[in-house]
C-alpha cells in the first residue's frame, strides 16, 4: 500500500524524470517530507509518520532512516523501488529516443 502510494507520486512526475530534471531517489525524499510535514490522515501516512524519520541538508539532499527494524525494511524497500522506477524510466527514456531517432532517419531517407 505504501509502495502503491509512492508509485503514483512518481508516476504524477514522469514528464520531469524522463527529461532528467529530477531523480526517483531525490523524489522519494520530497516524498516523505510532505508526508510527515502533513497531519496523517491515510494509513499509510501513519506508517510513515510512526517509521520513518528525515533529513534535508542546504542543498536539498535526504537522509532517510527508519526508527524501528520494520520501518527500516520499509525504507530499504522504498529506495530499492525508487531505484526499479527510475531503471523502467530509463529504459523507456531510451526507447523514446531511438524511435525518435529512427524517425528522423527515415525522414531524411526520403
Amino acid at each position: 500500500m505504501i509502495l502503491a502510494e509512492f508509485s503514483k507520486y512518481l508516476q504524477s512526475h514522469s514528464d520531469e524524470l524522463l527529461t532528467h530534471q529530477t531523480t526517483t531517489l531525490k523524489l522519494l525524499g520530497i516524498w516523505i517530507e510532505e508526508a510527515v510535514g502533513k497531519n496523517p490522515k491515510t494509513h499509510a501516512d501513519k506508517i510513515i509518520h510512526k517509521e520513518i524519520m528525515y533529513a534535508k541538508n542546504p542543498q536539498n539532499d535526504y537522509i532517510i532512516v527508519g526508527k524501528s527494524d520494520s520501518g527500516r525494511v520499509l525504507v530499504k524497500a522504498l529506495i530499492e523501488f525508487a531505484k526499479s522506477y527510475k531503471n523502467y524510466n530509463h529504459s523507456k527514456w531510451m526507447e523514446l529516443t531511438e524511435k525518435s531517432y529512427n524517425t528522423k532517419d527515415s525522414d531524411n531517407s526520403k
